[in-house]
């Protein structure tokens, strides 16, 4: 094919006029396609995290953990999902941060735009406001409720969600209480701001948490063979969680 035999640069400009799906087409004509793509900072990968992203959120701090223009488009594709939360839940312009309205007597969740059924995947959450008495982190299926009346542990508070309620530090499935977490002496109470790790294994069926690099363990074994997705419920008016999508957990 002669488009194969395009120098690199050429290549690049050429990608960068393409749209996402179409440049995720591109990456499997063939090896050269492949490896021109396979370079998370050349000009396509900008272009598309320019078209995307606000230029505030490209170079801010939200994704400062995110080392390459692929891997920020690849965050993106993967955030909150504006259509798949609650009503009393909506997105901030940054596409990565939840904002949760003043409702009383309401638990309101929100799921990313995308589930996994097989791989390994991992991604940072952090609240940017007050937790209020429940605030969960952890998975959800495609159909698990996103609200309900009252304060309580919406994530894991069925058989549908798995969650770790930071603010007594208990892990919630099919409304029951799971035990403490992490499985510690004293183990400390989550502050603002810190960053919570979820590592979720497709692969082995686990779901594990950490923060601040610190592995604190598997949470839950044994999740279904069905698509599971990122997702969090908070209860306090006017706070804020961020999400970011970081890819393939870092083993060791």
């Amino acid at each position: 094919m002669a488009a194969s035999r395009l120098p690199e640069e050429i290549l690049e400009r050429i990608f960068s006029c393409l749209e996402l799906r179409e440049l995720l087409c591109c990456s499997v004509v063939c090896k050269k396609w492949h490896n021109v793509l396979n370079d998370g900072n050349n000009l396509a990968w900008k272009v598309q995290c320019l078209r995307k992203l606000a230029r505030d959120v490209l170079h801010g701090e939200v994704l400062n953990n995110v080392p390459t223009y692929k891997a920020k488009v690849r965050a993106f594709i993967h955030a909150f999902n504006p259509a798949d939360c609650s009503q009393n839940i909506f997105i901030k312009p940054n596409g990565f941060t939840l904002h949760r309205n003043p409702v009383a007597q309401s638990t309101d969740g929100a799921r990313a735009k995308r589930g996994f059924k097989g791989g390994r995947h991992s991604w940072e959450i952090w609240w940017e406001g007050p937790l209020g008495t429940v605030a969960v982190v952890g998975i959800a299926t495609a159909d698990a409720p996103l609200q309900c009346h009252g304060y309580v542990a919406l994530l894991g508070n069925n058989e549908k969600s798995w969650g770790w309620n930071l603010v007594d530090n208990y892990l919630m499935h099919n409304g029951d209480q799971k035990g403490h977490f992490p499985q510690c002496n004293n183990a400390p109470k989550y502050e603002v701001g810190d960053k919570i790790r979820v590592i979720l294994d497709m692969e082995d069926n686990y779901l594990a948490f950490e923060k601040g690099y610190e592995c604190l363990g598997v949470a839950f074994r044994g999740l279904p063979k069905e698509k599971l997705y990122p997702a969090v419920s908070a209860v306090y008016g006017n706070t804020e969680v961020t999400m970011v999508y970081l890819g393939e957990p870092l083993d060791g």
